[in-house]
């Protein structure tokens, strides 16, 4: 019940982030994206932003011996680039790239009753049913 209640609140704060700093407006997005066009530079210190409050909350919150609602860190002990990482990259780059959306924002942008934002977050999690599908076939996390 309290780790619920901790990804809810830590959620709601996250989507208001997100729409307080324009990331949910595909338009902002792409503009950002535009970079010999009419470039947008206001996510660069969105970014600038969440990189900094990320690098002290970090290593402070890293001196703990372990998390407030669990028993042990999970920290990612892989660091090698396969190319199942590659691919997935280079699609999400491209449907970041077209539709403006990833998936956070996307998710927040569901509040706004918006069609596209609906559009997007079905079609994510329909490719996230096919990747599941053709993992198990074709065993590419291994």
């Amino acid at each position: 019940m309290k780790n619920g209640l901790a990804a809810l609140i830590v959620g709601f704060i996250f989507a208001l982030g997100l729409g307080l700093s324009g990331m949910t407006q595909p338009q902002k997005v792409i503009g950002f994206l535009d970079l010999f066009g009419e470039w947008d530079p206001s996510l660069m210190f969105v970014m600038i932003g969440a990189i900094g409050v990320h690098m002290i909350t970090y290593r402070l919150i890293r001196k703990r011996n372990s998390p407030l609602l669990a028993t042990e860190w999970k920290v990612p002990t892989q660091s090698r680039i396969t190319p199942a990482l590659l691919m997935g990259a280079v699609l999400f780059g491209i449907g970041w790239g077209l539709a403006g959306f990833c998936p956070g924002p996307a998710v927040a942008s569901l509040a706004s009753l918006s069609w596209k934002p609906v559009l997007f977050v079905v079609s994510m999690l329909l490719g996230m049913l096919i990747f599941r599908q053709l993992d198990k076939t074709l065993q590419l996390e291994k």
